[in-house]
């Protein structure tokens, strides 16, 4: 298939490397679930969701008010859970849109691998890497830049939870129901599912949404069982009137979320936009699996970044642009050199300067904790275990870009 990679380069994922994904679905319930008549669960729960905020420089930051679509990125960071204390990168990331008008939500998920530019929250460029260490450079404000200028869609707010909760979650609800295009036994975990329609606790949850290197589709359709998990979550909620299991969520996510939401925000969210979660439309931004020097990354063609763009901005009831950013130009650049989007036999996709030669300078670079390196001087802030060049499971980086 295009967007997967030769078996020698898949990278080894660690057994939770997923898992972080389901449980946003927990603040998805806190922007779409509970409604006016439970808002005085809200109430109750202040104090302990006012500790969650965190403010970012975000110049799209904006009003929620009623019948007005917002967009949310949604972060997931491999910490919180097995040991982990650093700060981590974000190898989840998904774009949410609420419309109240069209009473309808919209994800598109990022792949970790993606390659981009990285921001600052100020908008500085920081190198070109996988869109995972965004974050993890950036923290919060750096991540909302680097979306915003992948897609070219405002990020009105943000969310990042870390890894722990998914199990706590789900038998919250007293679980959910998902269904399985094909049967696999799970290398990793040794949990079964055989085609067809399941319920499932937490446990096994987490394991249908995890599993990739049974599936053939790989990590794309380890996303699309993700936001199957998400979705039946968010219906889950939704159909239940019990006060208690919306507190027991909310005490749940606490912990583990950081969000430029505030109280006020959430309770605006809750009252409006109730029903744009009964109508929810997924898709994936598709990448074409290549190498750049000795890392796999996926990269988008210009055409998908513009299809997502489009389909996010229409979402907010934004007229469509064309997408023109450091993709395009190196995807130009790459496809007059003979790359070719419509396989997965491309040995090489090259990073250009300015200039439009080959970039050879490391002008940002990533190590293997974390640590990043401008122009000879190190800023240690934590991060995923991986090389340098993405070998291991942190991912990595590659050239500085211009």
């Amino acid at each position: 298939m295009n967007n997967q990679l030769p078996p020698r380069h898949r990278q080894r994922r660690r057994t939770f490397s997923r898992i972080r994904t389901i449980v946003l679905s927990a603040i998805i319930v806190l922007l779409l679930g509970v409604g006016a008549s439970a808002a005085y669960v809200y109430y109750q729960a202040k104090g302990t969701l006012s500790g969650s905020y965190s403010a970012v420089n975000n110049s799209n930051k904006t009003a929620i008010t009623k019948n007005k679509p917002i967009s949310v990125l949604l972060m997931g960071t491999d910490t919180g859970a097995l040991g982990r204390t650093f700060k981590g990168r974000t190898d989840t990331m998904i774009v949410v849109t609420i419309n109240p008008k069209t009473k309808k939500t919209t994800m598109v998920s990022i792949p970790r691998d993606t390659v981009a530019k990285i921001y600052s929250s100020s908008g500085q460029s920081q190198g070109v890497q996988k869109i995972n260490a965004a974050y993890t450079i950036g923290g919060a404000g750096g991540a909302i830049k680097t979306v915003e200028k992948l897609t070219n869609v405002p990020i009105n707010y943000y969310v990042t939870m870390n890894m722990g909760g998914l199990e706590k979650v789900v038998n919250a609800i007293g679980g959910i129901t998902v269904k399985a295009d094909f049967s696999w036994t799970d290398s990793a975990t040794h949990s079964s599912f055989t085609k067809g329609t399941h319920h499932v606790n937490g446990k096994r949850a987490l394991a249908f949404a995890r599993m990739r290197n049974e599936d053939p589709q790989g990590d794309y359709g380890r996303q699309k069982r993700q936001q199957q998990v998400i979705t039946a979550i968010i219906k889950k909620v939704m159909a239940t009137k019990s006060v208690s299991t919306y507190h027991k969520l909310l005490s749940l996510v606490s912990s583990n979320m950081k969000t430029d939401l505030s109280f006020n925000n959430m309770l605006e969210l809750a009252k409006d936009d109730r029903q744009a979660g009964q109508k929810v439309k997924k898709t994936t931004l598709q990448g074409t699996g290549a190498y750049i020097e000795e890392s796999s990354y996926q990269v988008p063609s210009t055409k998908e970044l513009n299809r997502v763009s489009k389909m996010l901005r229409a979402s907010l009831g934004l007229s469509a642009k064309t997408v023109s950013n450091y993709n395009t130009k190196e995807n130009k650049l790459n496809v007059a050199a003979g790359f070719d989007f419509s396989n997965g036999n491309n040995p090489t996709y090259t990073l250009y300067d300015a200039s439009g030669n080959a970039s050879t300078s490391d002008d940002t670079t990533t190590t293997a904790a974390g640590s990043t390196t401008t122009g000879g001087t190190t800023d240690t802030t934590g991060g995923a275990t991986g090389g340098t060049t993405g070998g291991g499971y942190g991912g990595g980086a590659t050239q500085g870009g211009y």
